[in-house]
């Protein structure tokens, strides 16, 4: 059977110019910055004015953990938009902005799949409106500048030994993970250890996505802690003064970007934070600039509800004040019999006892969404090959765990084939019934954080990490940031710190190798296994085949 591939059906879209989207919303055109004809930034002083207005509801879209057989979190997030849209709701897509690495490495791009799209495809899986470069921009002139105030006499007695700070760019390269800079002699300045982050893992993303405003951003910028003395007094962003320049270097960034769907409806885009080595949300001002405009927002959390839907409910939900009111797990049929057992190449082939083994995979992310007070609700992802038997197996055991599953076919055939969907949540969002509360107190001890998502989200046994990392969050406490949430960077492929391990394990241990203080974000990053925070590009990446071809348009990307 042929189908058109998602490129082919994103240049065929019939896109609106971008005003016409904006009106749609209510958004005068003197208040969209366009890029183009079909994107635009939205402008700050319109988002403030917007202040006084009632919230509409937020709905998140998670999933299972991914495998290679494909789940489609974002194909659905967009196809709900649409079809929520098309039973007579205002509704607005809010998903992340794509990074560079896993473009050109393992991923490629997408922005959706088949008839549940964002357009333009080429330019949002490229350098869209350049919020990434200026992000890297920004968190780069930080590191110029603590090397520069080492420099030129030191002043604020930083310990060359302890700058925390290292560098970032939009690529995955294993080569600068651990490098030493400042070599040559006395006019570089002194040798020191450091190494380069992905962008998407910045400390600086993750500020973007929090903050409210301009001003938000500069006070958390200014937060940031980039070194310690030798008495390991903590040095901040604004000590260096560079909290400012970063904040010039990212005006433009910090406006949301408006896009649209194959069907016209309007998507924010916005920011890009990872969800195993950061949180994996959107930003929280296209959230909020959503939910004054729109009646529903349809936002996803990347990976599966383990690592997204956990860091969106104790991160970002918590820090902006969100109440979400319904959850969409997203899940496959081949993404279930791949979970019971079945190599790729078989997934064709109807396994019916494949599927109710690797469903506990699923019926694990059911029972966490429920845990934080949400309603849930499945989708299974239509693929062709799926049989009535296998997909009877998943709707029984989803049944079985006090939820309901609904075939979606908005791959195929857009808004039309999620329809069910968008009025189950309608009826689950309208019901009243969410009781949001995030998984832990703010005022539980750090470690005690970490054991709790180990151990209700993971269903692990014990986290294991050495007395100097037990030391360092206590350390931390003491100097005040105790109340921060626990941002765990782990493999997305597994509720264990094994990416091979599949299903629903318990009785697993995860091993913390490193923790990070994101003082001006707000969080405490806990590395955990062999997880990186500068991807490496996989022995055939992407880039071998994306090209121009003589029409000029980019082959090889999606």
């Amino acid at each position: 059977m042929a189908f058109k591939t998602d490129i082919e059906i994103a240049r065929e879209a019939k896109k609106k110019p971008i005003m016409e989207v904006g009106a749609k919303l209510g958004i005068p055109a003197e208040h969209l910055l366009p890029y183009g004809h079909d994107k635009a930034k939205v402008g700050q002083e319109f988002i403030k004015s917007l202040a006084g207005r009632p919230d509409g509801k937020l709905v998140l879209v998670t999933a299972i953990n991914p495998t290679p057989a494909g789940e489609g979190k974002t194909t659905t997030t967009v196809g709900l938009g649409d079809g929520l849209n098309r039973i007579g709701k205002k509704a607005v897509v809010c998903i992340r902005e794509a990074s560079l690495g896993p473009n050109f490495g393992m991923k490629g791009g997408a922005a959706g799949g088949g008839m549940a799209q964002v357009v333009p495809m080429e330019e949002m899986n490229l350098h869209f409106t350049g919020d990434f470069h200026a992000i890297t921009s920004a968190h780069n002139l930080l590191s110029a500048m603590i090397d520069n105030h080492i420099y030129w006499g030191n002043e604020l007695g930083i310990d060359e030994r302890r700058v925390v700070w290292r560098r970032v760019m939009d690529m995955n390269d294993r080569a600068l993970r651990d490098i030493v800079v400042s070599l040559g002699g006395v006019s570089n300045g002194f040798p020191r250890q450091t190494g380069f982050d992905i962008t998407v893992a910045s400390e600086v993303m993750a500020i973007l996505c929090l903050s409210n405003d301009l001003e938000d951003l500069q006070k958390r910028l200014g937060d940031i802690v980039v070194a310690y003395t030798r008495d390991k007094k903590p040095i901040y962003a604004r000590d260096v003064k560079a909290d400012g320049a970063m904040t010039v270097l990212l005006k433009d960034a910090m406006q949301p970007n408006l896009v649209q769907t194959l069907e016209n409806n309007p998507a924010f885009v916005h920011g890009g934070p990872f969800a195993n080595i950061a949180h994996g949300c959107n930003s929280v001002i296209a959230t909020k600039t959503a939910l004054k405009l729109g009646e529903y927002v349809v936002t996803e959390a990347g990976f599966g509800a383990d690592l997204g839907a956990e860091k969106f409910f104790d991160i970002k939900c918590r820090k902006a004040g969100l109440k979400p009111a319904a959850a969409v797990i997203v899940a496959t049929v081949r993404a279930m019999k791949m979970n019971g057992g079945v190599a790729k190449a078989d997934l064709g082939a109807e396994n019916v006892e494949a599927v109710k083994k690797g469903c506990p995979n699923l019926g694990r992310h059911i029972g966490n969404v429920k845990s934080f007070g949400v309603p849930v609700v499945v989708a299974i992802n239509h693929f062709y090959s799926d049989t009535d038997a296998e997909i009877a197996a998943v709707k029984a055991y989803v049944t079985e765990q006090g939820a309901e599953a609904i075939l979606c076919k908005h791959w195929a055939q857009g808004s039309a084939g999620i329809e069910e969907l968008a009025k189950k949540v309608v009826q689950m969002a309208e019901s009243g019934a969410a009781n949001f509360a995030p998984l832990y107190p703010d005022d539980m001890p750090l470690f005690q954080k970490l054991q709790t998502i180990a151990k209700r989200i993971y269903h692990a046994d014990e986290v294991i990490a050495d007395k100097s990392i037990r030391d360092q969050l206590k350390t931390w406490e003491a100097a005040g940031y105790g109340h921060l949430p626990i941002c765990v960077a782990k493999t997305q492929y597994s509720f264990t710190t094994d990416p091979t391990v599949r299903g629903a394990p318990t009785g697993h241990t995860v091993p913390v190798r490193e923790v990070r203080l994101s003082a001006g974000a707000g969080f405490i990053v806990a590395i955990c296994g062999e997880i990186m925070t500068m991807p490496g590009l996989p022995k055939v990446p992407s880039a071998e085949v994306i090209r121009l071809n003589d029409a000029g348009q980019v082959e090889g990307l999606f």
